[in-house]
């Protein structure tokens, strides 16, 4: 069954990619098939997450359903904020610029540094002895 007038995006934060179906609703949210609060019980991850709403004056038009794999809590919460950023440019074109000025459109590019062979980890280096 085909759902209609709904607006896939994806959003990514570190390792995290998150899929974001916006569809006209109540408000309700799921995430990988749970409610927002069983997913993330910490109230500022679920205000990060209802922040684009609040930004555009959209709460409570549109539920969400979010598969998000990959990553810690943080990072899926940033994914997905920023899919549902995108999701609200995509309904209206008018979001942009105040979606934009809160920083919810940039995709962060910080990524974990790997580690290099001959130290314990990214930058550390084994303790120096000149004799």
């Amino acid at each position: 069954m085909a759902v209609t007038n709904q607006h896939q995006t994806v959003g990514r934060r570190k390792t995290s990619v998150a899929r974001v179906y916006l569809r006209p609703g109540k408000g309700k949210v799921k995430i990988n098939k749970r409610e927002l609060a069983d997913y993330f019980p910490l109230e500022w991850r679920r205000r990060a997450i209802s922040s684009p709403f609040e930004v555009t004056g959209t709460s409570g038009q549109w539920d969400l359903v979010v598969n998000v794999k990959g990553g810690g809590l943080t990072g899926q919460a940033e994914a997905i904020r920023m899919g549902i950023a995108r999701a609200l440019v995509d309904v209206d074109e008018e979001h942009r610029k105040a979606l934009r000025d809160a920083g919810f459109l940039t995709r962060d590019p910080r990524m974990v540094e790997r580690k290099k062979y001959g130290q314990p980890k990214a930058r550390k280096r084994f303790q120096f002895s000149k004799r």
